[in-house]
C-alpha cells in the first residue's frame, strides 16, 4: 500500500459524503458558510475518526462492522431521507407564503449522514492494521485517517457548495430529491454489504 492508495481510498471513502452534501446544499437554499463548514467537517471527522476506531478495536471490530454497518447506515439514510420527502409533501400542502420558507439541515441530520455515510470506513482501518503488521502502511495511521479526513472535508465543502447553486435553480424540488438521493444512498450502501 502506498501514499497513492491512501489518497484514492480517501477519495472513494468520501463519494457518499459527496452526495449527501450535495444533497444538503440543494435543500437549504439560503445556507451560510458556517452550516456549509460545519457539514463538510462533520463528514471529514467522521470519516478520520472511523478508520481510527477500525484501527483500534481491529480483529474485534472486523464481524460487527460487516455485518451491521450496512443495515446501520442504510437505516440512517433512509430515516433522513424518508424525512425529507415527507416535508416536501408537507410543504405542498401548506400555502405558497408557507412554502417559501426557510428550508433547513438540522444539527441531528448532519450528525446522522456523517455517521451513516462514514461507517465503511471501519473496515478500512481494520486494513489499516492489516497493511501495519505487513509493513506495507506508508505512514502510521493516523497520517491515513487525517489524510482521508481532509480530502472528505474538501470534497464535501466542494459538494454543499456546489447543491446550494443547484438548490437555488430548483428550491421547489431539491427537497423531494434530496430525500431521494439520501435514500438511494442508503440502498447502495446495504446492498453493497450484503453482496
Amino acid at each position: 500500500m502506498g501514499i497513492w492508495d491512501i489518497l484514492l481510498i480517501g477519495v472513494a471513502l468520501s463519494m457518499d459524503a459527496f452526495a449527501a452534501g450535495l444533497t444538503d446544499g440543494m435543500r437549504e437554499a439560503h445556507m451560510g458558510a458556517e452550516k456549509m463548514l460545519l457539514i463538510a467537517a462533520t463528514f471529514g471527522i467522521m470519516q478520520c475518526v472511523m478508520p481510527l476506531m477500525g484501527y483500534c478495536f481491529g480483529e474485534l471490530f472486523s464481524a460487527a462492522v460487516a455485518a451491521v454497518a450496512p443495515w446501520l447506515s442504510f437505516a440512517l439514510l433512509a430515516l433522513v431521507g424518508g424525512k425529507a420527502v415527507a416535508e416536501f409533501f408537507k410543504d405542498r400542502k401548506a400555502s405558497s407564503l408557507q412554502r417559501t420558507g426557510a428550508r433547513t439541515v438540522g444539527t441531528l441530520e448532519i450528525a446522522a449522514q456523517g455517521i451513516a455515510t462514514s461507517l465503511d470506513a471501519l473496515a478500512v482501518g481494520i486494513t489499516f492494521l492489516a497493511a501495519e503488521t505487513s509493513n506495507s502502511l506508508p505512514m502510521s495511521a493516523v497520517w491515513c485517517a487525517a489524510i482521508i479526513g481532509v480530502i472528505t472535508f474538501s470534497l464535501s465543502l466542494a459538494a454543499v457548495i456546489a447543491g446550494k447553486k443547484m438548490g437555488d435553480r430548483f428550491a421547489d424540488k431539491a427537497k423531494l430529491l434530496g430525500g431521494i438521493v439520501l435514500i438511494a444512498i442508503g440502498i447502495k450502501i446495504l446492498l453493497e454489504g450484503l453482496l
